[in-house]
């Protein structure tokens, strides 16, 4: 897996939900910088968690839809008389 890289609007989205709950819920304030290393953080430590999470989701996802469509290229198939 590559580093995760978020665009500036990206990173000031999640800088600016950080910052909201730290506040909201925790009742503590924290400044931009702080909420950057948060990102980080939770990018190098959790991210590959949720990350292979996602994959394992698609690969489901793909068995279900290839399971379906083999399923359907049977139903294509012509009798064979003798």
């Amino acid at each position: 897996m590559s580093e995760i890289k978020f665009t500036k609007d990206e990173t000031d989205r999640i800088v600016s939900k950080i910052k909201t709950y730290f506040n909201d819920e925790l009742d503590q304030d924290i400044g931009g910088f702080e909420a950057e290393f948060l990102i980080d953080f939770f990018a190098k430590e959790i991210g590959p968690f949720y990350y292979n999470k996602g994959l394992s989701d698609a690969q489901d996802l793909f068995s279900q839809q290839a399971e379906e469509l083999n399923y359907q290229i049977h139903e294509l198939e012509k009798p064979i008389g003798s």
